[in-house]
């Protein structure tokens, strides 16, 4: 008899001659270019790891999913999976309407007939889904900074899977590995959720859980997006795959979930159990703060250590696979082991290293022990994270138009020119705009469009082993939050507020705008008509009021000095 983990699950495709026949119908249809997250959730419809949904949510499913993590059928779900779109592609799209669903590259991977188009109420969604609306969480953030405003919802027809380049042995649909299992006679398996590289404490608590399942390991990481400042999945399956042979061939797999992950605690552990149990998983290991996103704007941890835990349990009958619930693992010193941490033998000496002291150890060039990590995971990690000194990082100026920026902003560049060792660039708001701007305006949009384009600039500089200095007024927290994270996948980031009082600025105004705005000549203008939102957090902030140009240079110097990102000696 064959077992519900190895049984076929329904996928959204059409078949190969109703796919190129929808394909020749495309060109005629409005067309959706889909953003990274909607690929990872379309992927995941289709091929089932979503079942039972047939589409993104309608707005009675919708509804449902925020306020009772039910949809309409009654059938358990915790997660809003819906196509954002923009207003002016909304406004012209009527209900009942096909579209054509593409990549990036405007390869046609999908049809959806929009049922359902409503404009959601976000803040709700934040407090629902998210435990709060607090621009802290990186899933809030996007929510409503980065998602569009107008909600689509339809059934879909799959054409095509999206194309993936990288680990292709490594990556499973649900029916692939249900087919896997059944070839293998593997009746219990039990998964491991992970965005982070394995180290020592991930290999005894995978251990441990398959004992105690009596099951088979599917080791199963997360490559889609994850959170802001993760270490990038190429170097965490590189990490995966090197420490592999530490695990018994006959009973551990490796394979790849091309998962958008929303860092929602409790509500995310719960989905990732659906979404296990799609794929042939009967158990699944919740561990301490399963998919948390860290620290609230209050300082506080969004979720409590075990929250994720007790909500699966409330509904383990209904998710369908056996929970094996973990707590933190340490090593203890005296018994060379990793024990969790509710089991530690009294009097002993515990040993831990946090992932920020990872990180500042890697960032340093300092020792990582092996009770730790496995030198080969030490040796991936040191190859995309060397030394700061070694890094590109970019200074990012942000300040009111005649603070003085731009004037610092070249100053730096001269003296780290001076110094040598690495390319610099000095991306300054006037000259991008000339040469990368030139047809933009400067409405909020245009000007967020703008900054972007530095941003994304700066990151391949810094990515690339370089030192960018960007100069723009960049007057919007959100922005200026988008363009961290961009630089912050491959190197520092460092915002130096040049904090100078609008006073003062309009005293030093050659060009006469304030004037100008003051009068009403000039609409939108920074620090007048439009406000500028000061940083909170900036790494550096100075005011050019009482200081020369010379002396805010070197103090920005020492800025770079004191992050270890450049030597003054």
């Amino acid at each position: 008899m064959t077992l519900p983990n190895q049984t076929p699950i329904p996928e959204l495709y059409v078949s190969e001659a109703a796919a190129e026949a929808l394909k020749d119908d495309a060109g005629q249809m409005p067309s959706w270019d889909l953003t990274p997250r909607q690929i990872c959730d379309l992927e995941l419809l289709m091929n089932g790891g979503f079942n039972p949904l047939k589409g993104f949510l309608t707005e009675a499913d919708y509804n449902g999913v925020v306020n009772e993590m039910r949809l309409e059928s009654g059938a358990l779900w915790p997660m809003p999976i819906t196509l954002d779109v923009s207003e002016k592609f909304a406004d012209g799209l009527p209900t009942g309407t096909d579209i054509a669903l593409r990549d990036q590259e405007g390869v046609i991977l999908a049809i959806m007939s929009v049922t359902d188009k409503w404009v959601p109420n976000k803040a709700l969604e934040a407090e629902k889904v998210f435990g709060a609306d607090d621009l802290a969480h990186p899933a809030v953030n996007y929510l409503h900074n980065t998602a569009g405003p107008v909600y689509l919802g339809g059934p879909v027809k799959g054409l095509q899977t999206p194309t993936h380049y990288d680990f292709r042995a490594r990556r499973n649909t649900p029916n692939e590995l249900r087919a896997f299992f059944k070839k293998l006679g593997w009746t219990r398996v039990v998964a491991f959720q992970t965005r982070n590289p394995l180290h020592r404490a991930h290999q005894e608590l995978t251990f441990r859980a398959a004992r105690e399942a009596q099951a088979n390991l599917l080791i199963h990481p997360v490559v889609g997006m994850t959170k802001p400042g993760d270490v990038d999945h190429f170097t965490r399956v590189r990490c995966y795959e090197a420490v592999l042979d530490k695990y018994p061939a006959a009973t551990t797999n490796l394979s790849l979930l091309n998962l958008a992950m929303r860092m929602a605690g409790p509500r995310e552990a719960v989905w990732h159990g659906l979404i296990r149990a799609n794929h042939g998983v009967t158990h699944f290991i919740v561990g301490r703060d399963h998919a948390g996103p860290g620290k609230n704007s209050q300082g506080k941890d969004f979720y409590g250590p075990y929250d994720a835990q007790t909500l699966f349990t409330q509904y383990k009958d209904e998710i369908g696979v056996e929970m094996v619930d973990f707590k933190h693992m340490v090593y203890v010193q005296e018994k060379a082991s990793y024990f969790p941490a509710d089991e530690i033998p009294e009097g002993s000496t515990v040993l831990d290293i946090s992932g920020t002291e990872l990180r500042r150890r890697l960032r340093e060039g300092l020792d990582i022990p092996e009770w730790f990590s496995f030198p080969e995971v030490v040796q991936q990690l040191r190859r995309t994270s060397p030394p700061r000194a070694q890094q590109g990082f970019t200074v990012f100026f942000t300040g009111l138009s005649g603070s003085g920026k731009s004037t610092v902003a070249n100053a730096l560049m001269v003296k780290l020119m001076e110094m040598g060792g690495r390319p610099v660039s000095l991306l300054d708001g006037d000259v991008v705009r000339k040469h990368l701007s030139s047809e933009l305006g400067f409405s909020k949009e245009h000007r967020d469009i703008n900054i972007k384009r530095i941003g994304y600039v700066a990151s391949e500089i810094t990515k690339n082993g370089g030192i960018a200095i960007c100069a723009p007024i960049a007057p919007y927290t959100a922005t200026r939050r988008a363009v961290r994270e961009m630089v912050e996948a491959g190197g520092a980031f460092v915002e130096v507020h040049i904090s100078t009082p609008i006073e003062e600025c309009e005293r030093r105004d050659r060009k006469g705008l304030y004037k100008l705005a003051r009068e009403g000549k000039i609409k939108e203008f920074t620090g007048i008509s439009d406000p500028y939102e000061e940083p909170k957090n900036a790494e550096l902030v100075v005011d050019t009021s009482d200081i020369d140009v010379d002396g805010a240079a070197h103090q920005v110097l020492l800025k770079l000095e004191s992050m270890g990102l450049i030597g003054l000696s």
